[in-house]
């Protein structure tokens, strides 16, 4: 059984993966982000609108706001690194909600005023991409909540880490599961 570092996600029986989600393989880091040609291309229009043009989703209608499944989550964009099911709990939004990144130089914090309040735009560091919002009404230990739209990200099974080149991850889960 996988644990949740957040203390709030619940095992989920294995469900399929749904075709709406673009393929995206983790991008070299010398590669340049596709143009809005190419990535109009290779996005459906609401991960176009959500990643390019600083979009949300609706809340409880996205893919992965009730995915309890063991895994990691990456940019659509670009295939890096940016979340993990063991940092995701369900904080009633009903967009997925994380307590931390994977790693934090792989997202980028930028300040957003369009809403007429302050608020943390959180954008993933190679792609570029909108991912959402940080917000400081998270669980402990962090009392973050990284407030992501689904059609940012592309979810990959933990059973499917090395075979999609993200076996650097497995370790994460192998301790998981020991505790």
């Amino acid at each position: 059984m996988f644990l949740n570092r957040a203390g709030a996600q619940k095992k989920e029986e294995p469900t399929t993966q749904s075709t709406s989600m673009t393929n995206s393989s983790p991008t070299a880091d010398n590669e340049a982000k596709p143009s809005a040609e190419e990535l109009k291309k290779k996005l459906t229009p609401e991960q176009y609108h959500v990643t390019q043009q600083c979009g949300t989703e609706p809340p409880f209608q996205n893919e992965y706001w009730d995915n309890h499944r063991a895994g990691i989550y990456v940019d659509i964009v670009s295939g890096e690194p940016l979340f993990t099911s063991l940092d995701k709990f369900d904080s009633g939004t009903g967009w997925p909600s994380f307590t931390k990144p994977i790693a934090k130089e792989h997202v980028t914090e930028k300040s957003d005023r369009t809403v007429g309040m302050e608020r943390t735009e959180i954008r993933s560091n190679k792609g570029d991409s909108h991912l959402g919002h940080l917000f400081d009404d998270g669980p402990a230990p962090t009392r973050q909540r990284y407030c992501i739209n689904s059609a940012a990200l592309r979810f990959i099974p933990v059973e499917k880490l090395k075979e999609e080149g993200y076996g650097q991850f497995l370790p994460l889960f192998e301790k998981a599961e020991k505790r």
